[in-house]
Protein backbone atom coordinates (compact mmCIF):
# COMPACT_ATOMS: atom_id res chain seq x y z
CA UNK A 1 0.00 0.00 0.00
CA UNK A 2 1.10 3.18 -1.11
CA UNK A 3 0.08 6.50 -0.32
CA UNK A 4 0.87 9.98 0.56
CA UNK A 5 1.05 10.87 4.02
CA UNK A 6 -2.21 12.01 5.48
CA UNK A 7 -3.94 13.80 8.15
CA UNK A 8 -6.32 11.07 8.54
CA UNK A 9 -6.21 8.60 11.95
CA UNK A 10 -7.10 5.05 11.54
CA UNK A 11 -8.13 3.59 14.83
CA UNK A 12 -7.32 -0.38 14.45
CA UNK A 13 -8.82 -2.82 17.54
CA UNK A 14 -8.97 -6.71 17.61
CA UNK A 15 -10.07 -9.43 20.82
CA UNK A 16 -7.65 -11.67 20.87
CA UNK A 17 -7.91 -13.97 17.59
CA UNK A 18 -7.68 -10.61 15.49
CA UNK A 19 -4.79 -9.65 17.48
CA UNK A 20 -1.73 -10.69 14.83
CA UNK A 21 -3.88 -9.62 11.95
CA UNK A 22 -4.47 -5.83 13.64
CA UNK A 23 -0.86 -5.94 14.44
CA UNK A 24 0.25 -6.36 10.85
CA UNK A 25 -2.26 -3.81 9.34
CA UNK A 26 -1.69 -1.05 11.79
CA UNK A 27 2.29 -1.80 10.52
CA UNK A 28 0.79 -1.24 6.66
CA UNK A 29 -1.54 1.87 7.75
CA UNK A 30 1.76 3.17 10.04
CA UNK A 31 4.22 2.40 6.56
CA UNK A 32 1.75 4.16 4.30
CA UNK A 33 2.22 7.50 6.11
CA UNK A 34 -1.31 7.30 7.94
CA UNK A 35 -1.74 8.06 11.73
CA UNK A 36 -2.81 4.80 13.48
CA UNK A 37 -5.01 4.78 17.17
CA UNK A 38 -4.26 1.51 18.11
CA UNK A 39 -7.40 0.35 20.80
CA UNK A 40 -5.34 -2.88 21.71
CA UNK A 41 -5.69 -5.45 22.21
CA UNK A 42 -2.17 -5.68 22.55
CA UNK A 43 -1.54 -9.57 22.72
CA UNK A 44 -3.15 -12.90 22.28
CA UNK A 45 -4.81 -13.86 25.78
CA UNK A 46 -8.23 -13.91 25.99
CA UNK A 47 -10.21 -10.54 26.37
CA UNK A 48 -13.72 -9.81 25.76
CA UNK A 49 -14.44 -8.41 22.11
CA UNK A 50 -17.77 -6.27 22.44
CA UNK A 51 -14.83 -4.27 24.84
CA UNK A 52 -13.27 -3.53 21.38
CA UNK A 53 -16.29 -2.74 19.22
CA UNK A 54 -17.18 -0.37 21.74
CA UNK A 55 -13.70 1.31 21.93
CA UNK A 56 -13.78 1.56 18.39
CA UNK A 57 -17.05 3.09 18.18
CA UNK A 58 -15.95 5.60 21.11
CA UNK A 59 -13.16 6.61 19.07
CA UNK A 60 -14.53 7.48 15.56
CA UNK A 61 -18.18 9.34 17.17
CA UNK A 62 -15.12 11.26 19.72
CA UNK A 63 -13.70 12.17 16.54
CA UNK A 64 -10.07 10.37 17.60
CA UNK A 65 -10.30 8.68 14.00
CA UNK A 66 -11.71 9.23 11.03
CA UNK A 67 -12.55 5.42 10.18
CA UNK A 68 -11.41 2.10 11.77
CA UNK A 69 -10.17 -1.17 11.13
CA UNK A 70 -11.90 -4.26 13.64
CA UNK A 71 -10.98 -7.90 13.80
CA UNK A 72 -11.80 -10.70 15.74
CA UNK A 73 -12.48 -14.46 14.92
CA UNK A 74 -15.04 -14.35 12.68
CA UNK A 75 -15.48 -10.48 12.14
CA UNK A 76 -19.05 -10.71 13.19
CA UNK A 77 -18.45 -9.94 16.99
CA UNK A 78 -17.42 -6.69 16.70
CA UNK A 79 -19.01 -5.68 13.82
CA UNK A 80 -22.47 -6.22 15.80
CA UNK A 81 -20.78 -4.55 19.33
CA UNK A 82 -19.85 -1.53 17.41
CA UNK A 83 -23.09 -1.17 15.05
CA UNK A 84 -25.03 -1.01 18.12
CA UNK A 85 -23.56 2.79 18.13
CA UNK A 86 -25.78 5.56 15.81
CA UNK A 87 -23.23 6.35 12.94
CA UNK A 88 -21.21 3.74 12.95
CA UNK A 89 -21.38 1.57 9.50
CA UNK A 90 -19.05 -1.41 10.55
CA UNK A 91 -19.01 -3.69 7.53
CA UNK A 92 -18.12 -7.23 7.49
CA UNK A 93 -15.73 -7.95 4.79
CA UNK A 94 -13.94 -11.07 2.99
CA UNK A 95 -12.60 -9.83 0.09
CA UNK A 96 -11.49 -7.05 -1.81
CA UNK A 97 -15.15 -6.25 -3.62
CA UNK A 98 -16.78 -6.44 -0.79
CA UNK A 99 -14.60 -3.92 0.97
CA UNK A 100 -15.05 -1.80 -2.05
CA UNK A 101 -18.58 -1.77 -1.95
CA UNK A 102 -18.68 -1.21 1.57
CA UNK A 103 -17.43 2.19 1.18
CA UNK A 104 -19.01 3.10 -2.72
CA UNK A 105 -22.51 2.41 -1.51
CA UNK A 106 -22.68 1.82 2.24
CA UNK A 107 -19.93 4.45 3.36
CA UNK A 108 -19.02 2.24 5.67
CA UNK A 109 -16.56 3.59 8.35
CA UNK A 110 -15.18 0.71 10.02
CA UNK A 111 -13.37 -2.18 7.75
CA UNK A 112 -14.06 -5.46 10.03
CA UNK A 113 -13.00 -9.07 9.33
CA UNK A 114 -12.13 -12.15 10.61
CA UNK A 115 -8.66 -13.14 11.24
CA UNK A 116 -9.60 -16.98 11.73
CA UNK A 117 -11.50 -16.42 8.36
CA UNK A 118 -9.27 -14.30 5.88
CA UNK A 119 -5.61 -14.59 4.74
CA UNK A 120 -3.01 -11.64 5.51
CA UNK A 121 -2.93 -11.04 1.98
CA UNK A 122 -7.02 -10.79 0.78
CA UNK A 123 -7.14 -8.42 4.33
CA UNK A 124 -4.30 -6.29 2.85
CA UNK A 125 -6.40 -5.91 -0.31
CA UNK A 126 -9.82 -5.76 1.87
CA UNK A 127 -7.66 -2.96 3.37
CA UNK A 128 -6.41 -0.70 0.29
CA UNK A 129 -10.17 -1.40 -1.44
CA UNK A 130 -11.28 0.22 2.03
CA UNK A 131 -9.19 3.05 1.72
CA UNK A 132 -8.65 4.44 -1.38
CA UNK A 133 -12.37 3.99 -2.61
CA UNK A 134 -14.74 6.48 -2.03
CA UNK A 135 -18.50 6.72 -1.15
CA UNK A 136 -20.67 7.13 -3.84
CA UNK A 137 -23.17 9.50 -2.59
CA UNK A 138 -26.51 9.82 -5.06
CA UNK A 139 -28.75 7.31 -4.32
CA UNK A 140 -26.62 5.49 -1.82
CA UNK A 141 -27.41 8.44 0.20
CA UNK A 142 -30.55 8.10 1.27
CA UNK A 143 -30.02 4.87 2.18
CA UNK A 144 -27.44 5.48 3.96
CA UNK A 145 -29.13 8.48 6.31
CA UNK A 146 -31.83 6.08 6.47
CA UNK A 147 -29.72 3.61 8.73
CA UNK A 148 -29.33 6.14 11.62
Amino acid sequence: MTRKPSSETIAVASDHAGFPLKDRLASELGAAGLKVLDLGTNNADSVDYPKYGEAMARALLEGRAERGVLICGTGIGVSIAANRHRGIRAAVCHNEETARLARAHNDANVLVMGGRIIDEDTASACLRAFLDTEFEGGRHQRRVEMLD
